[in-house]
Order: C-alpha cells, then sequence, then structure tokens
C-alpha cells in the first residue's frame, strides 16, 4: 500500500512526536578556559598536531537516534573509527592554526574524550531543535624544540547543534557534510582559543546526548 499525501503527513507526525517526548532537552555549549593571549600565540608556529584517541573510548555502530558511546562517526566507511576521529581532528586542529607564523615552533597535543556525531537515523528527522555534535577533547601546547610545556592540558568543548531534515538535506546539496561542518566549527573554536579568531564560546540548549 502506498500511502499519500496527508496520510502520509499523519503518520510521520504520529512516529515523531512520542519520540521528541520521550527525548530530554539538555544545555550544550562550546565552551574553554580564557583565550591564550595573542602576543603570546603569534610567537607560535605549528609544526605538528598529534591526537591520541584512547581504546578505552567506546564506539558504537548501532542504528539508533542516540547511540549511548563516546565515538559515534558515520560519514566514513566502516572502519577504524578511532583512526578516523584522529584524522579528521588533526585537520580541524591545524587548520584553526594556520594563522600563527611565529618564530617558535610548537606542537598541539590533543587527547579526545568525546566524538559522538549524528547517526544518519538521528539526521533524517524532519524536527527542528534536535541533534548535537558532541565534540570534547584536551589540548596541550609543547615546544617542539625543546618538548618545554608551554600551556598544559586545557579542556576544550566544540559542541555545537546539528543540522536535521531538510536544513541538512540544503546543506548537502550545497556541499556541506557532517565532515566539513564539524571540522570548520573544530576549526574556528581552536582559532577562538589561540586568540586569532572570535571568541566561540556560547551555550544552547538542544535534545541530544
Amino acid at each position: 500500500m502506498i500511502l499519500k499525501g496527508s496520510k502520509l503527513a499523519f503518520l510521520m507526525g504520529a512516529l515523531i512526536i512520542p519520540l521528541t517526548a520521550c527525548v530530554g532537552f539538555s544545555r550544550f555549549q562550546t565552551s574553554y578556559d580564557e583565550p591564550v593571549p595573542v602576543q603570546v600565540s603569534k610567537s607560535w608556529r605549528v609544526v605538528a598536531v598529534d591526537v591520541a584517541v584512547s581504546k578505552k573510548l567506546k564506539v558504537s555502530e548501532d542504528h539508533t537516534f542516540e547511540p549511548k558511546a563516546d565515538i559515534v562517526w558515520r560519514e566514513d566507511a566502516i572502519g577504524d573509527r578511532r583512526a578516523q576521529v584522529a584524522t579528521i581532528m588533526k585537520a580541524a586542529v591545524a587548520q584553526g592554526a594556520t594563522d600563527l607564523h611565529g618564530a617558535r615552533p610548537v606542537r598541539l597535543q590533543v587527547t579526545m574524550h568525546r566524538f559522538h556525531a549524528m547517526t544518519f537515523e538521528a539526521e533524517s528527522l524532519n524536527v527542528s531543535g534536535v541533534g548535537v555534535h558532541n565534540v570534547d577533547f584536551t589540548i596541550t601546547v609543547v615546544d617542539a624544540r625543546t618538548g618545554e610545556v608551554l600551556v598544559p592540558p586545557t579542556a576544550i568543548d566544540a559542541s555545537f547543534p546539528a543540522l536535521t531534515g531538510p536544513d541538512m538535506i540544503r546543506a548537502r546539496l550545497n556541499g556541506q557534510t557532517q565532515k566539513s561542518q564539524i571540522t570548520a566549527h573544530v576549526a574556528a573554536t581552536i582559532a577562538g582559543w589561540l586568540g586569532v579568531g572570535p571568541d566561540q564560546r556560547m551555550g544552547f540548549v538542544r535534545a541530544g546526548v
């Protein structure tokens, strides 16, 4: 049987209403401590970005709306999700530091705590106000020549609202992906923390995990 028009819309609504009713809304944020003083960061030149993704972090491949896991990633082919997350984060952090052209070579050492992107099941929901990309990590700045710790491990929460339904469809038609959106936000967050870009700190309320 093929459902048409209002019948299909009614059934979709019937499925969505109980789903949203059981999903709690929480407060999320992009946050970090005070930015590195620009007079300090401008003396640096990033020569390496190291990203550690512990095997203790739980990975989920569950086809659910909100997998309970530390790492949820779908856009790359099934494989080593920890390695895929490390690749994404390395590129994003390096991009965020591109405006540093100082004389002192430094390494940025990133330790991941969470990388929970949207499943395709959640992305397909035609509901506004749901969905979060959770990206939590610590970052350390080290002198590349001496190993001196210039900035001790600093917590950064680069969470931001995810797009769903028609909004994400339009974004994909314009060439955007979850990966490009996450990369751009993490890069902007790093630039803000380094003092070479706009301050990205913000809070928002969203249904998510």
